[in-house]
């Protein structure tokens, strides 16, 4: 009566072990499906993601901290009226600004009546990606960290460990309960004198097997696929130029157009690299820098009158006599500046600068980035086929004011007829192959 009271007991331990098993299973499923709401939820908050969006579709006419053609965007969430008040406007802020709505047409008026690229293509999501990038942007260059960033900052913030962890945590949980509810059962049959399978070495179970045949193929692919589509790109890169030349102290302190030194944007396919003779037009008479310190990317202190130096020994220059050199064949004693290319496109893409800046009035930063920021310049943007099609996409040419699209009869009664307010230039036929691969 004892031997089957405790048969009975083992057999009860056994079941509740096995019961407890499955429950736990279905609560680490459950801890999944958490975590990856809440990965999901991280993602609308994601100021990674924000990052590439921002420099994307917003930096050229905003900035995150400072009044630029549009309001600064750090505390826009604050300041507009709702959330959906926000998402409203960047999806169409002309429709807005036409329905009468206060706060719309006080930003309009406020900021020269700038019309606000329309991004009905962004979900809300993106949106508040975005907005999560510029809430934890810093200033780019302090002489404590001179290279900071708002991206780093938003990098800090990164909680993939925590889920990974978490994660872990759980599975391991798993593990054991499942090793505890086999040697139960074992224990049961021994006690009940049934005979116990003889164990398969992890390494042999075709189920394991099966699923680590999937995971690495689904990981393998992952691998050729990302690198492939990642071959030749080379975004942030960042070489070291034979000067320091920082376009922080030219384009953004002293407000020197860009045109001035790449004098063939508006009016060639190349934007061209200013000769020395470009630079010394202002350096005959600047031989000394007196603006903040200067740090390269790694922090190093960088001295500008130094870097100006260089310059002379470049363009063959004597700061002392405020002359040029000369050879004994009467040429200047000068020597090219050897610039590090940053920004290549493939041999097969065609780009044209003065199709973009002349005739689009593509702002500069749309590509580039914040140049006016930096003090060594580095690739802003991925420069990929998608990324390209993407502002095709949501960029509006300057439909109106070209006499050209009077062609376009149908998209023009449809401005009237106010159906539309703009046309992008992927309805132009901005998508097409031939535009850029022929």
């Amino acid at each position: 009566m004892k031997s089957i009271t405790k048969n009975n007991s083992l057999v009860f331990v056994q079941l509740r072990s096995q019961s407890l098993v499955k429950r736990t299973g279905i609560l680490f499923l459950a801890a999944i499906f958490t975590l990856l709401s809440f990965g999901n939820y991280a993602s609308a908050q994601d100021a990674a993601a924000g990052k590439t969006l921002f420099q994307n579709k917003c930096a050229s006419c905003h900035h995150p901290a400072k009044k630029s053609t549009g309001p600064a965007l750090k505390g826009a969430v604050d300041r507009v009226p709702s959330k959906e008040w926000l998402y409203a406007w960047v999806h169409n802020s002309s429709a807005l600004i036409k329905s009468g709505d206060k706060y719309a047409n006080d930003i309009f008026l406020e900021y020269n009546k700038s019309v606000m690229t329309p991004f009905a293509d962004l979900t809300h999501e993106e949106i508040d990606n975005i907005f999560a990038y510029v809430e934890a942007w810093v200033d780019p260059n302090t002489p404590e960290n001179p290279n900071e960033s708002g991206a780093a900052a938003a990098n800090q913030k990164d909680n993939t460990w925590i889920y990974a962890i978490a994660t872990a945590v759980l599975a391991l949980l798993v593990f054991i309960l499942s090793r505890v509810n086999k040697t139960l059962g074992k224990v049961t049959n021994e006690q009940r004198g049934i005979a116990n399978r003889k164990d398969v070495p992890w390494y042999r179970n075709r189920v394991n097997i099966a699923v680590i045949s999937v995971v690495l193929l689904a990981l393998a692919g992952y691998w050729v696929a990302n690198g492939a589509m990642e071959m030749g790109r080379q975004q942030n890169y960042m070489p070291e130029q034979p000067i320091f030349y920082s376009h922080k102290v030219h384009a953004g302190i002293n407000q020197i157009n860009c045109q001035y030194c790449h004098s063939a944007a508006d009016e060639s396919r190349q934007a061209m690299i200013p000769s020395t003779n470009v630079c010394m037009n202002c350096h005959m008479q600047i031989s000394e820098y007196t603006g903040d310190q200067l740090y390269t990317y790694e922090g190093k202190k960088i001295d500008g009158t130094t870097e100006i130096h260089k310059l002379y020994e470049y363009a063959g220059w004597d700061p002392v006599k405020k002359a040029y050199k000369y050879k004994e064949n009467g040429e200047i004693d000068a020597k090219p500046i050897e610039w590090v290319k940053i920004h290549n496109l493939p041999d097969h893409v065609y780009f044209n600068h003065s199709q973009h800046v002349a005739v689009g009035q593509v702002q500069c930063q749309s590509c580039h980035g914040p140049v006016q920021e930096m003090d060594e310049v580095y690739q802003f943007a991925p420069l990929s086929m998608g990324w390209c099609i993407n502002c095709h996409r949501t960029t509006e040419v300057k439909f109106t004011e070209n006499g050209y699209y009077q062609i376009f009869e149908k998209y023009q009664q449809e401005i009237r007829d106010g159906h539309r307010t703009g046309v992008t230039a992927a309805e132009l036929g901005g998508l097409d192959c031939q535009k850029c691969h022929y």
